[in-house]
């Protein structure tokens, strides 16, 4: 099939792909305790993981003047060795690699920002077995779940049916801003009931390529 009218899947990295939490949580607790700022339990680190940094962060106490030390802050904390702190599901990459042999086209969509989507897509694996990692822009660039998930779409035109894999309630608003229907994947970071507009929700990475294939077909035919 040409490339240019394959099916597409997007695949969000933390909390689908990619077990980060714990690596995440650490930075975002010591960008609080640099700032001298009370640091969130770990429910609401947990919370941290998908979501865009700075809109987090703003929501948890860190004053807007503060917000781009934070982010510094975090991000040395993160580049230092928290980054590996992570792993792929099991089950996940075997998907991966079921959704390739069927023809698909994968896209990593991510809110990390690029710089950092690209080292732990190749630290995973993850990057063998796409065609290509869409992460935010800098810190300084306003950018939503929605926009990246168009940058990717953008990078193959003409494409075939769509589908965004996505474990935060962002995903699903973003890939829907985009036309796109999103598999809810419940093994990541969503709190209960923030997958409730998914088109589909897979509870289980074995389950997630029949998913994926069934909703492009689906897609398809509309």
């Amino acid at each position: 099939m040409p490339a240019h009218h394959r099916p597409v899947v997007l695949l969000d990295l933390d909390g689908t792909l990619s077990e980060s939490a714990p690596g995440i949580t650490a930075s975002a607790a010591h960008a609080y305790r640099t700032l001298g700022l009370p640091v969130p339990d770990p429910a609401t680190l947990l919370g941290f993981v998908g979501p865009p940094l700075a809109d987090s962060l703003r929501a948890h106490g860190v004053p807007e003047h503060l917000v781009a030390d934070a982010l510094t802050a975090y991000r040395a904390h993160y580049d230092a060795g928290a980054l590996r702190a992570t792993r792929a599901y099991p089950g996940v990459l075997d998907a991966l690699r079921t959704l390739r042999a069927a023809g698909c086209t994968l896209l990593v969509a991510t809110s990390k920002p690029q710089v950092r989507a690209d080292p732990v897509c190749a630290y995973l694996g993850v990057d063998a077995l796409v065609d290509g990692v869409f992460g935010a822009p800098p810190d300084d660039v306003p950018s939503t779940k929605a926009d990246v998930v168009a940058a990717a779409l953008a990078s193959v035109p003409g494409h075939g049916p769509a589908v965004m894999v996505g474990d935060r309630v962002h995903d699903v608003v973003g890939a829907h801003a985009n036309g796109v229907p999103c598999v809810g994947v419940t093994w990541g970071y969503a709190q209960p009931g923030e997958l409730a507009d998914a088109d589909v929700r897979v509870s289980a990475p074995g389950a997630l390529a029949t998913a994926v294939l069934a909703l492009l077909a689906a897609a398809g035919r509309t």
